[in-house]
């Protein structure tokens, strides 16, 4: 099971651009957002903060949520995809909604942002500080300040993932960041793997090329 997992993971951002299929009957999508005068697709639940990563961070913790960085660009299809797939699956949006705060970055933005350490500089410097290179790149930070300490948000960061992963990937890596499955096992792949060994025992048929999630997943993943 692992293995079929581990092929899957590695081919995702492979066929991350074939076309998008169709919804389960039984799960209704949300409906599209369009790309803002930035070109940026918006959801009107991202976060809308001055951008004080370190107070955006006390925010988050204050509410018992973490918080999560996506970098964007204008013309990115993979951020599209983000939008027009992933985001418009319910269960994936009430997931993050209930336990993350999502800041939306541009890679080539001039807006001011304060680092973890305290530095203001534009987007573009911080995505270029932080070595991000692709769109979309999703961030994942501690719990708290005490565990930044102070330093860069590069540094501080828990989980990085540059591309764009399909659905069944992309809701268990909110999992995965959330319930801090990277302290136990720091290979996510490895970790997705025992999401796949306890679905096959319940019985549950999943499509790790599918553009939905799986119809029956246990509440406790919901």
């Amino acid at each position: 099971m692992a293995m079929k997992l581990f092929k899957g993971l590695a081919l995702v951002l492979v066929v991350g651009l074939i076309g998008i299929g169709s919804a389960t009957a039984k799960e209704q999508l949300l409906p599209k957002v369009e790309p803002g005068e930035d070109g940026l697709h918006k959801q009107d639940w991202f976060v809308e903060s001055f951008l004080n990563l370190p107070e955006d961070l006390e925010e988050a913790a204050a509410d018992g949520k973490r918080l999560v960085v996506i970098w964007e660009q204008r013309g990115c299809p993979y951020c599209k995809r983000t939008h027009e797939v992933n985001l418009r699956i319910p269960r994936v949006v009430n997931y993050i909604k209930k336990h993350f705060n999502v800041i939306q970055l541009n890679l080539w933005g001039d807006r001011e942002v304060t680092d973890f350490d305290g530095k203001v500089i534009t987007e573009k410097e911080l995505a270029n500080k932080w070595g991000i290179r692709f769109t979309p790149t999703t961030q994942f930070f501690p719990e708290n300040l005490e565990k930044v300490a102070k330093q860069s948000g590069h540094k501080a960061e828990v989980v990085r993932i540059p591309g764009y992963f399909k659905p069944f990937h992309f809701f268990f890596l909110f999992h995965y960041a959330f319930e801090n499955g990277y302290e136990k096992e720091p290979n996510f792949q490895r970790w997705l793997g025992g999401i796949g060994n306890d679905l096959d025992e319940k019985g549950i048929k999943y499509d790790l090329w599918g553009d939905t999630l799986p119809e029956n997943l246990p509440e406790k993943y919901l």
